[in-house]
């Protein structure tokens, strides 16, 4: 068994869209629009085959993203070194993304570095 995808509400679809696209090197599809529901959504697919839908309709409610709550907390992508986890934060942060913790080797053992992506939504970058 695996997760086929997670899903992700957003407000700014293309923003979103081209956030993980030029940082995360995602492919899209061409979309999807109910116009019933005026609901958009694309898929975005990664090199691993995991995917990410990111998802739009009006009057959604954008409530505040507290770093500690319940729920779903962050998306964590491999990006395979040191060197590249560094050299993305590094990227990230010069366009302006808060950068919320690291490059560090955590207590567990694992080199990462987390981030205040797209519409305030936690990404973690690991090797």
């Amino acid at each position: 068994m695996k997760i086929e995808h997670v899903a992700l509400y957003v407000n700014d679809l293309e923003k979103a869209r081209d956030f993980f696209i030029k940082y995360f090197g995602g492919k899209s599809n061409d979309g999807y629009h109910n116009k019933t529901k005026d609901f958009r959504s694309y898929f975005i697919s990664f090199d691993d085959g995991s995917r990410l839908e990111i998802m739009t309709k009006p009057n959604l409610a954008d409530t505040a993203k507290e770093v500690n709550r319940t729920g779903f907390i962050h998306l964590a992508f491999s990006v395979g070194s040191k060197e590249k986890v560094d050299e993305l934060t590094a990227r990230l942060k010069n366009d302006g993304y808060e950068v919320l913790s690291g490059p560090r080797t955590t207590g567990d053992g694992y080199y990462e570095s987390c981030i205040l992506g797209i519409e305030n939504n936690q990404i973690e970058i690991t090797v």
